[in-house]
């Protein structure tokens, strides 16, 4: 079987010839892939079909890369995997990006196969079994099976990947979860640059501890991050 068999991507890039030769390859690893050469026509493809992942651009014209990824999320409430593509290796580009919805970040040039690995990581993550398993810290309550987060009753609006974060940290607590189980569970064999991560985990920490009076998200300098019941400093 080939690696994106059966998976559906849309592809949201300006550029004609780089849409042309990523389109032609990962349709060549089994994908079926649909095209826009502007953010309103992917904003309308987004809406009108069903998507395993989404590979958007930055800079296009009519509506930007940022703009629609919080359209999708917002708005209209889809949970489908982003990838945000850019020409800027950049922290606050790529927190910027995390910030609008995205779930990963691939920096112009990229390698090819690199892309392949992320969409099928994302893919597999995405359409993992759902279970009712109900994940309770403190005030804050993960529902798996509805997907929904909630803080002192507060519904609070995460990304796909920050979902599947919490949810790692919620099970192993309070025990410290490594950066490199994380980026097992979410990238596989295959992890992004070094400060995705950590840019997810700041995304995290100012949607599910920000607002609050107490923290429950921790960094372990050295080992890694936990959730415990406790607002003193680690």
């Amino acid at each position: 079987m080939q690696p994106l068999e059966n998976l559906r991507i849309l592809l949201v890039e300006d550029h004609q010839d780089l849409a042309e030769t990523v389109t032609d390859f990962l349709e060549s690893m089994g994908a079926v892939v649909d095209f826009a050469a502007d953010g309103m026509t992917g904003l309308h493809l987004a809406r009108q079909s069903r998507f395993d992942v989404i590979v958007l651009d930055i800079m296009l014209p009519g509506m930007d890369g940022y703009t629609l990824c919080k359209e999708i999320r917002v708005a209209d409430n889809n949970s489908t995997p982003v990838i945000m593509m850019t020409a800027r290796d950049e922290l606050g580009d790529k927190l910027k990006g995390f910030e609008a919805g995205a779930d990963d970040y691939v920096v112009k040039p990229f390698d090819l196969p690199e892309l392949v690995a992320r969409i099928k990581s994302l893919s597999r993550r995405h359409r993992g079994k759902v279970t009712n398993e109900t994940l309770t810290v403190a005030d804050l309550v993960l529902d798996s099976g509805t997907r929904e987060v909630r803080r002192a009753g507060q519904l609070l609006s995460l990304t796909p990947a920050g979902f599947q974060i919490l949810s790692i940290l919620m099970k192993r607590m309070p025990n410290v979860v490594t950066r490199e189980e994380i980026e097992s569970e979410l990238w596989g064999d295959n992890p992004p640059a070094s400060d995705t991560l950590r840019s997810q985990i700041y995304k995290l920490r100012k949607t599910v501890d920000k607002p609050f009076a107490v923290s429950l998200l921790h960094t372990v300098a050295g080992s890694g991050y936990r959730i415990i019941e406790s607002d003193r400093e680690i």
